[in-house]
């Protein structure tokens, strides 16, 4: 099995593949103050708490947009699992070409996803990822990495309006029954969510219209993306498997 581990600002998000089928998933908080050991036995005992082997795991790759965990975690899977791991960086092979006045600046997350919308779903796209930081990416028809939008992602937004005010409470992020909100939860919740849908047709219009590229397919992922998805008609597809899936892709290009 493959053992595909993407490092994010807030979480560490583990998938088990199967062939090209995510077997399971799970979650630890990402944390640099954690030890190789601290790695390498929790992720250990996650997966034989699913029932399966350490030996059950072939190959490891990691994507990781957080440079201060890496020499824990790399170790740590070393150490707990005798693998060397694949790092998705700087000499990688993607498929994607990058052009941007510096490659280098371009996160691994980010071509790891549009790495998956183009080979699963095709190009010219807009992949969207509503992670901590919610990012735009556009993909030409040849899978070129051509710009990028990034701004502040729904959480972080939420947890400014109730951190920087003395009287809002931390609530819940949905959607609430109208944008018309009647007490000071629901018109928080209308503010957060329709605010955000409003920020994300603005952002893939924009896009589109600059880039004049027609038929652009919009393609997104990330745990609150779901909602956005549900209450907006442009976006074509949601995908709460692309990371994990442009991982998986990634790795059949460079397997050893």
């Amino acid at each position: 099995m493959l053992l595909t581990v993407d490092v994010g600002n807030t979480n560490i998000t583990l998938g088990l593949f199967q062939g090209d089928k995510v077997y399971l998933t799970f979650r630890i908080t990402t944390q640099a103050a954690r030890t190789s050991d601290e790695y390498g036995s929790l992720i250990a005992e996650m997966i034989v708490r699913k029932g399966l082997k350490i030996k059950d795991i072939d190959d490891v790759i990691i994507s990781s947009v957080v440079p201060k965990v890496m020499y824990s975690l790399n170790s740590g899977i070393i150490k707990y699992f005798g693998i060397q791991p694949i790092v998705v960086g700087i000499g990688t092979k993607t498929g994607i070409q990058i052009n941007r006045t510096d490659p280098r600046e371009v996160g691994s997350d980010r071509i790891v996803d549009a790495v998956a919308a183009y080979e699963l779903y095709g190009g010219p796209c807009i992949v969207i990822d509503f992670g901590t930081a919610t990012t735009y990416d556009l993909i030409g028809a040849k899978g070129t990495f051509e710009a990028g939008v990034t701004s502040p992602g729904i959480q972080i937004s939420a947890r400014a309006l109730w951190d920087c005010t003395a009287k809002l409470p931390e609530i819940e992020i949905k959607k609430p029954a109208s944008i018309l909100g009647k007490d000071t939860i629901s018109s928080m919740q209308a503010g957060i969510v329709f605010g955000y849908i409003g920020q994300t047709e603005y952002i893939i219009n924009h896009m589109k219209k600059e880039s004049g590229i027609k038929d652009l397919k919009v393609v997104a992922t990330g745990g609150l993306g779901r909602i956005i998805y549900e209450n907006t008609d442009c976006i074509d597809i949601y995908d709460n498997e692309l990371t994990l899936q442009g991982m998986r892709i990634i790795y059949e290009k460079n397997k050893r």
